[in-house]
């Protein structure tokens, strides 16, 4: 079920908006929350639009959009004027009422059980119980029954999206084939993708003949060692004075017209696994590997996976956040000083289903894990032990013990394309399938939202 149908943001959840904010540092009180609005949104109710006899009030446009402008501010993006974005909202929920009503009409129907699931999902996002949320909700001038019923409105355009829209978006196997094909006769050299693993031993700014001598000797002695088929990662580890690239060495997956110039020109004919001979740059000689290389638009052949172990501690009653880190954070003192032994600690300690085999994750590949989770992982070298974290899920002692790039299996590339050409498929989809749910409906419009 694609993420763009099934959102988290769900409407119901603006009631929840001191929550989020709490969360990330970002809390309103009541009066800055309406102030986000200009004073001209605080007018007496009245109608704007009604879809097939159904009113929508000048109200439920206010509150949505309220919601949207906290959301703009939050991620720090740029706000549009705001009649324009009101009438954007308006759009939405005539959109939203009409298919509400043909999900009635077609006999869709969300039960308390599944309204009760949604409340503690949202509730465990927030690292609270049900009885926290509703309290906190009450607490924002929030009314429960009206936050369930929208939340049985979300659970019920999800559902309806998801019967009416997947089945039209379906991939074939001869959808696959001609993609590829496509693709593969493309022969421009610059429509290719590369990932590239470099080695940079650095020059000091205005280098005489002998340090430039120097460092040269050292990349030739380096360039041979990779050559020679030592591990070019432990080489990275070793000798690279780069930055912003990953602990490997890897810049990254990107078109070839993004890399310097000199980097496409030594590596263009090379293959998969192949060593360029020492480059030279302002910034000192380059040694760079070829991870990975393939047309744009094609699958990638390989992926880097990431294998840890942890321990996770949940907050509740009994344990606060702070009370967490602070003994996840004895814990890594002891296991700094060699005091204690990870793995027992996880199969004494750690709160999921990793305890048994001493928090290990097993293999990973990129984007498994939410992303604070994984932000975190990504910076850690083979053995380092992080500091303790949150995330959605509770407190985390994190050890990374190995990162490899493993080739992807034919099946497992198609199903990449099969994914990328189902998600285009469903953006198109979607956007027709609203046009002639709104296009069947009777909606009048009438004044405009303030």
């Amino acid at each position: 079920m694609t993420h763009r149908l099934l959102t988290l943001t769900l409407a119901a959840v603006a009631m929840l908006a001191a929550l989020t904010a709490q969360a990330q540092g970002l809390q309103l009180s009541a009066s800055q929350r309406l102030s986000v609005l200009p004073n001209q949104l605080r007018q007496a109710d009245f109608i704007v639009a009604v879809v097939n006899s159904e009113p929508i009030t000048n109200n439920e446009v206010r509150f949505e959009l309220r919601r949207v402008v906290q959301q703009l501010a939050q991620q720090q993006r740029p706000q549009p004027e705001i009649n324009l974005l009101a009438r954007q909202v308006l759009e939405r929920l005539i959109n939203d009422r009409a298919q509400l009503q043909f999900a009635r009409e077609t006999g869709i129907r969300i039960d308390d059980t599944a309204v009760d699931q949604a409340e503690e999902n949202i509730a465990r996002q927030n690292q609270i119980n049900v009885t926290e949320l509703r309290k906190r909700l009450s607490d924002e001038g929030g009314d429960l029954t009206l936050f369930r019923n929208q939340l049985r409105d979300q659970l019920t355009l999800n559902r309806l999206r998801e019967r009416e829209v997947e089945a039209r978006a379906r991939v074939t196997e001869l959808d696959i084939d001609r993609y590829l094909l496509e693709q593969q006769q493309n022969t421009n050299p610059e429509s290719h993708e590369i990932n590239l693993s470099q080695i940079l031993l650095a020059l000091p700014d205005a280098a005489t003949p002998e340090q430039i001598s120097e460092v040269q000797a050292k990349a030739q002695r380096a360039l041979e060692r990779a050559r020679a088929g030592e591990d070019f990662a432990a080489l990275v580890r070793e000798l690279s004075q780069a930055t912003g690239t990953s602990v490997d060495g890897h810049i990254g997956l990107r078109p070839a017209d993004r890399y310097p110039p000199l980097f496409f020109e030594a590596t263009q004919n090379l293959n998969v696994g192949d060593v360029s001979a020492l480059v030279r740059s302002g910034a000192g000689f380059h040694i760079l590997k070829v991870i990975e290389k393939k047309k744009t638009g094609l699958p990638a052949t390989t992926m880097q996976q990431s294998k840890a172990r942890h321990i996770l501690l949940r907050v509740n009653e009994q344990l606060s956040e702070s009370q967490a880190l602070a003994k996840l954070g004895e814990f890594k003192k002891r296991l700094d000083a060699g005091q204690a032994d990870f793995a027992q600690l996880a199969r004494d300690n750690s709160q999921d289903g990793s305890a048994a085999n001493g928090g290990d994750l097993g293999w990973a590949n990129q984007g498994m894990y939410v992303p604070e989770f994984e932000e975190v992982m990504n910076q850690l070298k083979p053995g380092q032990l992080s500091e303790p974290f949150v995330s959605r899920f509770g407190v985390h002692l994190v050890q990374l013990t190995e990162r490899r790039t493993a080739q992807l299996t034919l099946r497992e590339q198609r199903d990449a394309v099969r994914a990328m050409l189902r998600d285009k498929k469903l953006d198109e989809v979607y956007l027709n399938w609203t046009q002639e749910v709104r296009g069947r409906a009777y909606v009048e419009l009438r004044d405009a939202p303030l």
